[in-house]
């Protein structure tokens, strides 16, 4: 079920937002009380789009890196490589950066 947010300072908004861009589903995401409410409305009164909503999100969930668990288990076996490497080189610990893998 595709849900609405309204962007700002919670960390609960952010983090909704950050979901929705990762789906590509931007287009629910709010800046303001008002078009939150308007945009609840809408889809709540258009069960056409929000049908459509729904299936661009079960669409997007097969194709989108969010929901790639084998892509997310290749970069967090990245990362501790990367982090072996450093504690074999007799290097501190420090930020690791993983290139995007595909």
């Amino acid at each position: 079920m595709p849900v609405v947010t309204q962007i700002g300072n919670s960390f609960a908004g952010r983090v909704a937002a950050s979901l929705l861009n990762a789906v590509g589903l931007p287009e629910l995401i709010t800046r303001t009380r008002e078009e939150y409410e308007a945009l609840a409305i809408d889809l709540a009164r258009d069960r056409q789009k929000l049908q459509g909503m729904r299936e661009r999100l079960q669409r997007n969930r097969l194709t989108t890196p969010l929901f790639d668990a084998a892509l997310y288990t290749r970069h967090l076996e990245a990362a501790y490589e990367a982090m072996h490497q450093r504690h074999q080189a007799g290097l501190p610990p420090d930020h690791t950066d993983v290139q995007a893998l595909r």
